[in-house]
């Protein structure tokens, strides 16, 4: 899963909670199930204006307990911990956003290319390859240096892939690039085959009698 997903996903969570919370705020706060004439269960929150979002019997449950207070601080720093992470992840990036092309014979122009746009070109070109079942490239920081990891269908061969990835794609993109090498760290999964399932009762079927 891409970084840009789990953001989706993180930030579509985190929407739908809030805008639940202020929903349930908003009615209990115009009255509305009175105005409605709906019945609510006891532990519903906030079901009046003079009601608290959260009542002192549930703030004070296990206020006296051992394991309340120590369970409150290691939820918080948990929930501390995962945002700074988060957070150090959307900044860290792991590589460059583009890479500088060298024009030969063209002094004072300078030519950027969209990292992403190699990388799909170069995945576009490796998923097309024979037994490729999908394919993800990154390039890396500093140096321009690739890094692929590639599914092989069910008795794929790693080493014809590696052949093919060497004259195809990696040399293609280092001759479009104007690169003198363009290393690469190629990282292959083969799949298992599915096992043949044994016929059931209803799919045996009869020898032919001979009489």
């Amino acid at each position: 899963m891409s970084r840009s997903t789990v953001n989706r996903v993180l930030l579509g969570v985190v929407g739908v909670l809030l805008l639940a919370a202020g929903v349930l705020v908003l009615a209990g706060g115009l009255d509305l199930y009175a105005r409605l004439g709906l019945d609510m269960p006891g532990w519903w929150p906030l079901t009046s204006p003079d009601r608290p979002v959260v009542s002192a019997g549930s703030r004070t449950r296990w206020a006296d307990e051992s394991w309340w207070w120590p369970a409150v601080i290691a939820g918080l720093v948990l929930v501390v911990a995962g945002t700074a992470w988060w957070l150090f992840a959307q900044l860290r990036r792991s590589g460059p956003a583009t890479i500088v092309l060298p024009t030969p014979g063209a002094s004072g122009l300078r030519l950027r290319l969209r990292t992403r746009a190699l990388e799909e070109a170069l995945e576009t070109g490796t998923v097309a390859l024979p037994e490729v079942e999908r394919v993800s490239v990154r390039l890396l920081r500093g140096q321009p240096r690739l890094r692929a990891a590639v599914r092989l269908t069910p008795g794929g061969d790693p080493a014809e892939l590696v052949e093919h990835f060497e004259t195809g794609p990696r040399s293609n993109a280092t001759a479009s690039l104007g690169l003198a090498d363009l290393p690469a760290d190629l990282r292959i999964r083969v799949l298992a085959a599915k096992p043949a399932t044994a016929p059931g009762r209803g799919g045996r079927r009869r020898r032919p009698r001979v009489e």
